[in-house]
């Protein structure tokens, strides 16, 4: 390992570290017991959001269930840099929102368009009239509701939109300052949780401090669902006999959620096709700081819900991703893809591993059974470029444009919280008929 790569590491091994989380937990709770504040979580809607729109309709059973104060926000959609592809992720978000809701026990149904301008200038207008009179909680399930299925049967009246404006500009400086960018989100004595699916992380540290009511149960409102794992099996075999899983080196989320996939995929059959993609910092899509630690942070405690090691990094980015990806094609072909896939991530974002250099690479290499001396014929050829680039165009054309992103047939996801929408498909597509 270079020097640079175990300075890198151990920054990185500590920044997003248990020790030092919990360190800087313990140091808010005695800050707020010195200053006497009240447990406040702040909740931060974005009205065209429909993550929001499920999000906001588990306020009131939060609050029924600990000791908290709920102080909630208005926001503005997010900056370019936080939503590349916007037009994409809108249309994805709607659909990915409609899934998440029926899992979950929500309301919401894709309504196939996003809320015209006026009926979204509506509802924020009812929604900061709300929190001026402190009935958010109560009224925002409902103003949302009405926005998202076109009921414009009740107005605001002539709502003045100096007030919305006023409510808008305090949650994204709130927001911004406090150092995040979506709707969706609750922060709490400085950790943020998106939405739905990281609500079991903020009920696990509230439950911790002992805000949990006594009648209050202990089952979060909404856990992310577990997939088929290592050595399960099914009773039949599913009809997609092949699970494609767009992939990127350089991400973290799909390192934590490779083995999960192959298990998936041994589980009902299938066998796993990697579809590799250039990151999107190298496809010239912007990662800002405020988003990268988010991130690390995030992509920490997932690893550790999951048992995945993780932490110690070294930044694949650039030529190590490069020199990556031009020795996979041969490990596919050799049958060990995904293992040298799971070496090549694993040493980059659990070991702090160098993985541009031949070091880095030949233990990728070795662990993943293959012979060093014979990835000297495809290291460093650019064969793979045509092939990443042709596995990009297809995501695209599924709607997608970041990874881990998977698709069985004609259902495509997008995201490690939604693996479970591919074992939906191979659980309910008809079963391979098989022939004498």
């Amino acid at each position: 390992m270079s020097l640079k790569s175990a300075i890198a590491s151990n920054i990185s091994a500590y920044f997003t570290g248990e020790p030092r989380l919990l360190a800087r937990r313990r140091r808010a709770e005695r800050r707020r017991v010195k200053q006497g504040d009240a447990h406040v979580v702040e909740y931060f809607h974005q009205v065209d959001d429909p993550y929001s729109h499920l999000t906001v309709q588990c306020l009131a059973n939060l609050m029924d269930r600990y000791r908290i104060e709920l102080r909630a926000y208005l926001v503005s959609a997010p900056e370019d840099w936080a939503a590349p592809e916007r037009e994409r992720l809108v249309t994805y978000s709607r659909t990915d929102a409609a899934r998440l809701a029926r899992r979950a026990g929500l309301a919401y149904t894709d309504p196939g368009q996003q809320p015209d301008a006026g009926a979204c200038s509506d509802a924020q207008a009812r929604l900061a009239h709300a929190l001026a009179n402190g009935t958010f909680i109560e009224d925002a399930p409902a103003i949302s509701s009405a926005l998202w299925r076109g009921d414009t049967s009740v107005s605001s009246g002539s709502a003045d939109q100096a007030d919305v404006r006023r409510a808008l500009s305090a949650g994204d400086n709130r927001r911004s300052k406090a150092g995040h960018y979506l709707g969706a989100t609750f922060h709490y004595a400085g950790e943020w949780y998106w939405g739905v699916d990281r609500l079991q992380h903020l009920e696990y540290r509230l439950a911790d401090l002992g805000l949990r009511r006594n009648d209050a149960p202990a089952v979060p409102i909404y856990a992310q669902p577990a997939t088929a794992g290592k050595d399960a099996s099914v009773q039949q075999q599913a009809a997609a006999r092949e699970l494609h899983f767009y992939l990127s080196f350089r991400s973290p989320y799909t390192y934590i959620v490779t083995e999960r996939v192959k298990a998936l995929a041994d589980a009902y059959g299938c066998e796993l096709k990697l579809r590799f993609v250039l990151p999107m910092v190298m496809r010239g899509l912007p990662v800002p700081s405020t988003k990268r630690m988010y991130i690390a942070t995030d992509v920490a405690r997932e690893a550790r819900r999951l048992s995945v090691p993780f932490g110690r990094v070294a930044d694949p980015v650039g030529r190590p991703v490069e020199r990556g990806y031009s020795l996979l094609p041969w490990a596919v072909r050799e049958g060990r893809g995904y293992e040298f896939a799971l070496a090549f991530m694993r040493g980059a974002f659990a070991e702090g591993r160098d993985m541009g250099s031949n070091k880095g690479l030949r233990f990728a290499v070795e662990s993943a059974g293959l012979s060093w001396q014979d990835a000297q014929h495809f290291l460093d050829t650019q064969d793979w470029r045509d092939e990443a680039e042709a596995n990009r165009l297809e995501m695209m054309e599924l709607g997608m444009w970041g990874v881990p992103c998977f698709r069985v047939g004609d259902t495509a996801t997008w995201g490690q919280d939604r693996l479970w929408v591919i074992e939906e498909a191979l659980r309910t597509a008809e079963p391979v008929q098989h022939t004498q």
